[in-house]
């Protein structure tokens, strides 16, 4: 075998810290996560304080964060590691309690990249692992409705938002649109007839002109500014 054209195919496994105040929870992300061979556990934390130290000592790709814990909820080790120093690659996927969680929206103005439900089935959690980790954004479709339900249940937009789209040029609002209804830059270049690596540039210069530091913020903008209405 050409030895170049194996090295090109390697891809390094998505490096994922564990935060969960129940040792039982954990081990068991963790048996989940060890069967897969493009995702490695590096590190696991019992509260927020933790996680965020842990976050600066593994430097991993993306951090499975409850919410409740002890010392520091993960709101605000949300917040921290969003904004620290050399962590800016890192994507965080909170689990959340549809009936019981209302921090679904201070999460992601915090940073959040992505909610799950804590009754999701293994195969939902690896999936919402790897779409983070890719760079994407991830709601669960109740979240999605909680969101949309939000938004929609404030009379006016936010004027300092809508203000801020000013510095967009009319494709990058079109694309900013559809990304505030949940399609990938493949079905955003199919909507608007554009290759999936222009699309993805739309987006990109998107996010840096409205300091947004992923997708799930984008979509928020996008509610915010009225931009998506159901």
């Amino acid at each position: 075998m050409n030895t170049t054209t194996a090295a090109a195919k390697h891809v390094d496994p998505i490096r994922v810290l564990l935060v969960d105040d129940e040792r039982l929870v954990r081990s068991g992300f963790r048996l989940l996560l060890d069967l897969e061979d493009d995702i490695t556990v590096v590190g696991e934390a019992a509260n927020g304080a933790e996680a965020v130290e842990q976050a600066r000592v593994a430097r991993p790709d993306v951090v499975l964060m409850d919410i409740r814990m002890p010392k520091m909820d993960g709101i605000q080790a949300t917040r921290l590691i969003a904004t620290a120093n050399g962590l800016h690659h890192v994507r965080i996927l909170i689990l959340t309690t549809y009936d019981t969680d209302t921090h679904v929206f201070e999460g992601l103005q915090a940073g959040a990249s992505g909610f799950l439900l804590k009754d999701s089935g293994p195969a939902e959690l690896l999936h919402g692992i790897r779409v983070v980790a890719a760079g994407e954004a991830l709601l669960a479709p109740r979240i999605t409705r909680r969101l949309i339900a939000h938004f929609t249940a404030q009379r006016t937009a936010d004027k300092a938002a809508e203000h801020r789209l000013a510095v967009l040029t009319e494709r990058e609002r079109e694309v900013l649109a559809l990304v505030g209804r949940g399609m990938s830059n493949d079905e955003i270049g199919a909507e608007l007839f554009l290759s999936p690596a222009t699309a993805r540039t739309h987006v990109s210069h998107a996010m840096v002109k409205l300091g947004a530091r992923d997708r799930a913020q984008l979509v928020v903008i996008a509610y915010q500014t009225r931009l998506v209405t159901p």
